[in-house]
């Protein structure tokens, strides 16, 4: 397995790769994202409580998701640097940081918006919505960290570290709805439990995750493709790509 991993962590078999998955990836998250806008927007029905207001769940809740999700895929790629010093796993996850972060502004921007009609307030100092802050700033310091060291290995390992410690922030994210009395309603969805929305609502917002998920994928391996051409321009593989052959 560990063989496979390294043949596909060469950066011409990545970037062939990423060429072939790339339009599969736009595809379904542009159909996804088609498809659950329209029917959540145009024909799911509102909340009995919420009424309309409630709709912003099909932005609000993948992007939340996507923005945990990325940093759990950072902090796999953190191990693969550190420990098997594989180097792409270094570029992918100082590439995934931008795109994480926008995930988390996004649901705090629609959290904030969500909360106004609800909570009678755009923002508290809620367990879930604090954390989620956390996320943003961890995301924004990997940034920064990134950038402020020349030194592009020095500057991954130093990312990594810090994406590692920064996972506790994630369980917390997770169970702070539980672990404390917050304003913040319980996980809508969950792998273990039944789902707490009805199946007309449920669809859409299943399918606005799936083009979340699949955007963020394209996002990634396009800017991936873009930063190996980069590296690898002196290489004699990048060459033959230019020259066609």
């Amino acid at each position: 397995m560990w063989a496979l991993l390294y043949r596909l962590a060469s950066p011409s078999n990545f970037y062939r790769l990423s060429g072939q998955a790339i339009p599969w990836f736009a595809t379904i998250a542009l159909l996804a994202l088609g498809v659950g806008t329209v029917w959540g927007l145009g024909f799911a029905p509102g909340d009995y409580q919420q009424g309309d207001a409630m709709r912003i769940i099909y932005i609000h809740v993948p992007a939340a998701f996507m923005s945990m999700a990325v940093y759990s895929y950072m902090a796999f790629l953190a191990v693969l640097l550190l420990v098997w010093r594989i180097k792409i796993a270094g570029m992918l996850m100082t590439l995934c940081a931008p795109i994480g972060a926008m995930m988390t502004a996004i649901a705090l921007f629609t959290g904030s918006l969500w909360g106004k009609p609800m909570w009678g307030t755009w923002w508290i100092w809620d367990a879930r919505l604090t954390s989620e802050l956390i996320l943003l700033f961890l995301y924004l310091g990997i940034m920064a960290l990134n950038s402020a060291l020349s030194q592009r290995s020095d500057a991954q390992k130093a990312v990594a570290i810090l994406v590692l410690v920064g996972v506790i922030d994630l369980p917390i994210i997770h169970y702070s709805v539980y672990w404390w009395n917050t304003l913040h309603q319980t996980s809508t969805l969950s792998v273990f439990a039944k789902p707490k929305i009805a199946p007309s609502m449920l669809m859409p917002l299943l399918l606005m995750i799936v083009g979340f998920a699949f955007y963020v994928g394209w996002s990634i391996l396009l800017k991936a493709r873009s930063e190996i051409l980069t590296q690898e321009r002196k290489s004699q593989w990048v060459k033959n790509l230019v020259m066609g052959e």
